[in-house]
């Protein structure tokens, strides 16, 4: 029977732009918290590597070898010293380029999943090593426990999430994809401050996304996703995740949540949405 793992979607309670690095990457301060739900793989012995792509948002996605999870898969078994294969399937729910991880998250739970169906020990900084060589927020989606990120978003740190682990949250899509390079390019490059220390929820209330508002001159929608959600009842925060088109509402109460799914649903019937936790 094939193993199965979820690619876990991902969401930015706050995320600071501090300053543009040489490298081409951007200096951040994140807080890291991961939903119940996701993307969904299994994979099966095989004599090969294979992908099959399947699921709501799954057309027009490559399979081929310059996917993430084929990548990840191919690093796996360098650094294993290993030659066998996998059958991989991946049911792609999430949408894509919509700052909730996607193939990060996917290409972190193909790791996950093919340690697993491959019997094999492979050190924890050796996993980082590759997760943080297929992206910068694979290393976060390997871990999918609360964290603070900081550098790329690579350098973490698990945080005390007695406060987030089982809050309501409610993902919402307007259904635009959003490519990450150029919302980085039109980031104004003004450093706000840092993010604070401490309760990671305090923080993140007391934060920002300051990829919010170069998303919202690309896309105006996003505005209108946020102030739909920050008008719901029972809401402690509404935010855009990553570098969007995403947004979230983190909510007092699951009845609270369905509330607003529901309405959502009614006003909004375009708009893709997900009621989940935080794991």
């Amino acid at each position: 029977m094939p193993l199965a793992e979820t690619g876990f979607a991902k969401i930015n309670l706050a995320l600071h732009v501090r300053r543009r690095r040489p490298d081409g990457y951007h200096d951040l301060e994140t807080l890291f918290a991961f939903c119940a739900d996701g993307d969904e793989l299994t994979a099966g012995p095989a004599d090969a590597l294979t992908l099959a792509i399947v699921g709501p948002f799954g057309e027009g996605l490559s399979a081929g070898e310059d996917n993430l999870v084929l990548r990840a898969a191919r690093a796996l078994q360098a650094a294993a010293g290993i030659a066998r294969g996998a059958a991989i399937r991946l049911d792609k729910r999430l949408p894509v380029a919509s700052g909730i991880g996607g193939g990060s998250a996917d290409a972190a739970a193909a790791m996950r999943l093919l340690v697993r169906l491959w019997a094999i020990d492979v050190p924890d900084a050796t996993l980082h090593a590759i997760a943080a060589d297929l992206g910068a927020d694979v290393p976060a989606c390997l871990v999918s426990k609360s964290l603070r990120g900081e550098g790329k978003g690579d350098a973490l740190d698990l945080l005390d999430d007695a406060g987030l682990a089982g809050v309501p949250v409610l993902l919402v899509n307007p259904r635009v994809a959003v490519p990450t390079g150029p919302i980085f390019q039109r980031w104004d490059g003004i450093d706000r401050g840092a993010l604070a220390d401490g309760d990671p929820l305090a923080a993140a209330l007391a934060g920002r996304n300051d990829l919010e508002p170069p998303a919202r001159a690309l896309q105006p929608v996003i505005a209108e996703v946020v102030a739909a959600l920050a008008a719901m009842r029972g809401v402690r925060l509404a935010r855009m995740s990553g570098s969007g088109a995403t947004c979230f509402a983190l909510f007092d109460t699951a009845a609270d949540r369905d509330e607003a799914a529901r309405i959502v649903q009614d006003r909004f019937p375009r708009w893709w949405s997900l009621a989940t936790l935080l794991r």
